[in-house]
């Protein structure tokens, strides 16, 4: 058993994880409470737009264990991991195992779906997303129900995730102290490759300006 903790993930993708969970939860409570203000709900809703996009090309560009070409894998694997569960000498893998990794899928597309769809939607009243004139009234309704119905899908999603993150600690594996320092023990020892920092920063700045490109171009219409 290795006793010393192994580098698993790297900072870029710890940051977009915890900034994520404070989103979500600030769009939560303004979405549904009014509070803080719908103004924080929309800036909220630019933010974690921004925070997806970066992390689909940190999917594609950043370090090993965050690429989509590590974690998503096809259904055999999926089953053949369900079988193993049960197995006390399964092998615990650095990264997202195969369900896990559809489970971070689906839940950045709900998150996207749902940031998107927000740039449209209104409430016929008072709030209005950055792109309601740029569409039609149709597509206008259609937006601004999917927006609503999909806040059930991605609250799904997340009750999921709490349970799975729950059924590990219950065997005795803590996931959320490696999303925190970055390490975790008596993980396989394959060999990581880490991208630099300054990628994710470029990245981060490339995907907040093209929301706020998007945002400029809707509010000026």
């Amino acid at each position: 058993m290795n006793m010393q903790p192994d580098r698993v993930w790297d900072l870029p993708t710890r940051v977009f994880h915890w900034l994520l969970v404070a989103l979500i939860a600030l769009q939560y409570a303004s979405g549904e409470f009014g509070f803080p203000s719908m103004r924080w709900h929309y800036l909220g809703g630019y933010a974690t737009l921004a925070l997806v996009l970066f992390r689909v090309l940190w999917g594609f560009l950043g370090s090993q264990t965050s690429r989509f070409g590590d974690f998503v894998r096809g259904p055999h694997a999926v089953l053949a991991y369900l079988a193993g569960l049960g197995r006390a000498d399964m092998p615990r893998r650095a990264g997202h195992n195969p369900l896990g990794g559809w489970s971070v899928v689906a839940m950045l597309a709900s998150i996207a779906l749902q940031a998107t769809t927000g740039l449209f939607a209104s409430d016929d009243i008072s709030a209005d997303g950055p792109l309601v004139a740029r569409v039609s009234a149709a597509t206008v309704d259609l937006m601004t129900r999917v927006h609503a119905w999909n806040r059930y899908v991605l609250l799904a999603l997340v009750v999921l995730h709490l349970g799975a993150i729950a059924a590990y600690a219950v065997r005795g594996t803590n996931l959320i102290a490696p999303m925190w320092s970055g390490r975790a023990r008596d993980v396989d020892a394959r060999a990581l490759r880490f991208a630099h920092a300054w990628l994710a920063l470029g990245l981060a700045m490339l995907a907040a300006g093209a929301v706020w490109a998007l945002v400029a171009w809707g509010e000026a219409g």
